[in-house]
């Protein structure tokens, strides 16, 4: 009994040790996995899924201007047309010191804190693209320095009346 013990406890450790042994070769890989799957009645999204995560705004020496942002969405309302606002009003790049204006369009329409159509009910019911565009106005000579701006975007669905 002892003698069995002995050897089902020497077989144990075996496999413990082989198995740590594996563990020092092992390769991992972690995936995060999202969804998103908007409603056929309504749906306002940028074509490049990652839009708006980390944009960047060039800086041309030789024009003195920063390049702008455009980007492609898909806009659909079954039950009437699409209002647009920026949420707090219209954004700025922003140092700690210097701010430089913003100027956000969607489908050719100025975006302010108020909201208003940019798509129109008999546009939108089978669906369309339309385009964002985000352009700074020209900094100044002084200004310099890291800017950021962070802006949220609103859109509404507004029903037929």
């Amino acid at each position: 009994m002892l003698k069995q013990f002995v050897s089902g406890t020497a077989l144990v450790a075996a496999a413990l040790a082989s198995s740590a042994a594996f563990a020092v070769d092992d390769a991992r890989s972690s995936i995060h996995i999202t969804a998103n799957i908007p409603t056929e009645q309504f749906h306002v999204l940028p074509r490049d899924p990652n839009f708006g995560k980390d944009e960047v705004m060039s800086y041309n020496t030789v024009s003195g201007t920063l390049t702008s942002l455009r980007q492609t969405f898909d806009v659909k309302n079954t039950n009437g047309s699409v209002n647009a606002y920026i949420e707090g009003g219209p954004a700025a790049l922003y140092n700690g010191r210097d701010a430089i204006a913003l100027t956000t369009k969607f489908n050719g329409i100025t975006l302010t804190a108020t909201p208003q159509e940019v798509v129109d009910d008999a546009t939108s019911t089978p669906g369309t693209q339309a385009e964002m565009t985000i352009v700074a106005a020209k900094p100044l000579d002084t200004q310099n320095g890291l800017y950021t701006a962070d802006m949220t975007v609103i859109f509404d669905a507004v029903p037929r009346p």
